[in-house]
């Protein structure tokens, strides 16, 4: 695995500091005088304790509370991975590729479009595992449907630490369910180890416009106890649950962020919490979200001015898109927003492969093709190498006017590290495509994630933690009756 990213370039940023500062009162007015609603009795309890203002479920947030809770989330932390080699930086210029979660469908390697097994999500958690930018195993990439959705977090938490020994995320899906992935984290790691080292990641959705509600704040508490950062994720579709401006848009999601992010703190001061959202603009033709538009790229060169504003780390998503197969379409939006978020200096930078249909499947050759142009941009993101430039100049007298470099000594010495080579994509010419098959993209990825799956190794897991799991997962199941919707209860 490429260790985490520390960028080395310029960030993108499009507002001055008066225009961050209008964000920044907006937001706070928001927060002050309209309020938000935290549908949930514990969450209320905790805020009135707290000193916030609290009518109902409104909530009413004075900015200088606001500004010394989100104080103590740490600007920066460690996650810490089954395998320490694997331990990874957040925060700051250190960032981090996740792969997509969530797809109800799968796209397998065979290019049908279909509904996931378990075994298909073991398979994305190995090619993850293979892929060396990405950082994580993620969670339910895939749904998997041979098991029942109560106990479907069981299964998925298992998966995720079976098949790689990177760091990994916790289902959030009930405030219940994000407990037992705790439990699961303190038999991996040892009991403890948590509640003083990041291991796992939760993401908690907000309702936009300016709602929590019970089963994000329950799973936010479970999470944020044991010291494990929590993504503070409003799920915005631009003129449709927020404004219909760009600039407008970020004011709502900076409230309903900040709102989320102060009450990590006042569930545990100083955990650490990160600065989440999911951004799509709505077609006003059909309704239906659109990805890789230049407003969302706006969007996230702001958000990064605002987390960096308030000095917390924050998460984007990346290589969306709404094309239907792993076609031209999935490679423009794709590549629109991974050079977006990457110049806007995102920390957590999720959906990083395998994204396709806006969600609804995870595609097995896009995911290895965004893989690959997650290390593209994670050279550049490195900026210029000068380690060898004096060596470098000097071989420009030995060629002199009219030669060449290619039996130079210093290009034989580093010729395979100078330039980044793709795998994946096709440099020759046609005529040697034609000779060679005329393989496109999505067969010659196909190709690839077989070779890869044919290689893993899987990292074995200690075998009295292993057992230890396994029976902690029995019990589990036999504890939640099987029935096709969340664990709330058991």
């Amino acid at each position: 695995m490429l260790p985490g990213l520390t960028r080395n370039i310029p960030l993108c940023e499009v507002m001055d500091r008066t225009q961050v500062e209008m964000i920044d009162n907006a937001a706070m007015d928001i927060l002050e005088n309209v309020g938000v609603q935290f549908r949930d009795p514990i969450a209320l309890e905790d805020w009135k304790k707290a000193g916030a203002k609290v009518d109902d479920e409104l909530v009413y947030l004075d900015r200088n509370m606001v500004r010394e809770l989100i104080s103590t989330i740490p600007a920066q932390f460690t996650y810490h991975a089954r395998n320490p080699a694997n331990n990874v930086k957040l925060g700051g210029k250190h960032s981090v590729f996740v792969p997509m979660t969530g797809a109800p469908f799968l796209r397998d390697l065979d290019d049908v479009r279909r509904n996931p097994l378990l075994e298909d999500l073991a398979m994305f958690h190995k090619l993850a595992h293979m892929m060396p930018a990405l950082h994580s195993s993620a969670h339910h990439i895939v749904e998997p449907y041979d098991h029942p959705i109560s106990q479907r977090h069981l299964r998925i938490t298992y998966s995720s630490m079976k098949y790689s020994d990177k760091m990994f995320m916790g289902m959030t899906t009930s405030p219940r369910n994000a407990e037992d992935v705790m439990d699961m984290c303190d038999i991996l790691f040892g009991e403890g180890f948590i509640d003083e080292h990041p291991v796992t990641t939760g993401n908690c959705n907000g309702n936009s416009p300016l709602v929590w509600d019970e089963t994000m704040l329950g799973a936010m508490r479970a999470f944020c106890r044991r010291n494990q950062p929590v993504l503070c994720s409003p799920f915005v579709l631009g003129g449709a649950n927020t404004p219909a401006s760009v600039a407008a848009a970020v004011a709502q999601l900076t409230a309903e962020a900040l709102s989320a992010l102060a009450y990590t703190q006042v569930i545990r001061k100083g955990t650490p919490a990160i600065w989440g959202h999911y951004l799509s603009t709505v077609s006003m033709k059909s309704g239906a979200p659109m990805a890789g538009t230049p407003e969302i790229s706006l969007m996230n060169f702001m958000i990064g001015q605002m987390a960096r504003f308030y000095d917390v780390p924050w998460r984007t998503s990346n290589t969306l898109g709404g094309a239907k197969t792993f076609d031209a379409q999935a490679g423009y939006e794709s590549a629109t927003t991974l050079s977006a978020v990457v110049h806007a200096g995102a920390n957590y930078i999720w959906h990083s492969a395998g994204w396709n249909e806006a969600g609804m499947h995870c595609s097995v050759a896009k995911f290895v093709v965004d893989a690959e142009q997650c290390a593209m941009a994670y050279r550049m993101a490195e900026g210029p190498k000068w380690h060898d430039f004096d060596q470098a100049i000097a071989a420009v007298p030995d060629v002199g006017p009219g030669g060449h470099y290619l039996g130079h000594p210093h290009t034989q010495e580093n010729f395979q590290q100078a330039f980044f080579m793709p795998e994946l994509f096709d440099n020759n010419s046609i005529e040697q495509w034609q000779a060679e098959g005329s393989v496109e993209i999505t067969e010659r990825a196909l190709t690839h994630a077989k070779k890869l799956l044919a290689e893993y190794q899987e990292p074995k897991l200690d075998e009295a933690k292993n057992e230890e799991l396994l029976d902690y997962i029995a019990h589990r199941e036999r504890e939640i009756p099987a029935v096709e919707e969340l664990n709330q209860i058991y």
